[in-house]
């Protein structure tokens, strides 16, 4: 589904990726490992078209997304891949249900329909009665299933995360976890997951160990 070629990525003279190449299958969970300044970020960043390699491709289904213009990209981006990170990223001010439509509102849904869909998602999270509570009012676990809800709002079929329990409880860590092989086998979501957690990383499909910029070892 997803496959990325040869990817290579500079900052000055700092070679961050060196030759990278990925291939990841429909409805894959795959966690991305490897020390601080690996190079697992930014590999993440390019495979969800919010950074530019110097050199190589990116491909979902065959299509090279890279060679899209801003705009249509943008779109893709918006309509295929949904975004998980450490700290939930959700905005103070709205409730739980406005922060979840957030993205389909963005992509062009009608109001009605967005709502709807945040409605469902957080009802499956065990959030039916959060819907009008703002992230103050929430725990750290129930903000981070929320943001796994706005991720998926516009039904895409990737999920990028990005260290997604490294500020949790090791509760909260187990039960995020679950969540997304729940996900995975309710929606037939593709995972690809930004790690340091010994115990998620041991429980997904394949792990991907990147070290110095290159991989050095997949494991089954």
């Amino acid at each position: 589904m997803i496959k990325a070629n040869n990817i290579v990525k500079c900052y000055g003279d700092l070679k961050v990726l060196d030759g990278v190449s990925v291939s990841i299958d429909n409805a894959e969970v795959v966690a991305i490992v490897g020390a601080s300044g690996a190079g697992k970020t930014t590999l993440l960043q390019i495979l969800g078209t919010i950074d530019r390699p110097q050199q190589g491709q990116v491909t979902y289904d065959g299509v090279d997304v890279l060679a899209m213009r801003e705009r249509d990209l943008a779109r893709f981006r918006n309509e295929h891949i949904g975004f998980v990170f450490q700290f939930h990223q959700l905005l103070p001010e709205f409730t739980m249900l406005e922060n979840v439509a957030i993205p389909a509102l963005i992509g062009g849904k009608k109001r009605a329909d967005a709502y709807r869909r945040a409605t469902e998602l957080l009802e499956f999270m065990g959030l039916a009665d959060r819907l009008d509570h703002k992230p103050s009012q929430l725990s750290g676990g129930e903000c981070q299933r929320v943001a796994v809800a706005r991720a998926l709002v516009n039904k895409p079929r990737v999920i990028l995360a990005d260290e997604p329990s490294g500020s949790l409880d090791t509760a909260n860590k187990r039960d995020l976890h679950q969540l997304f092989f729940k996900i995975r086998d309710e929606f037939g979501s593709t995972f690809v997951i930004v790690t340091h957690d010994e115990e998620l990383a041991a429980g997904t499909d394949r792990i991907i160990h990147l070290k110095d910029g290159k991989i050095v070892g997949k494991s089954v």
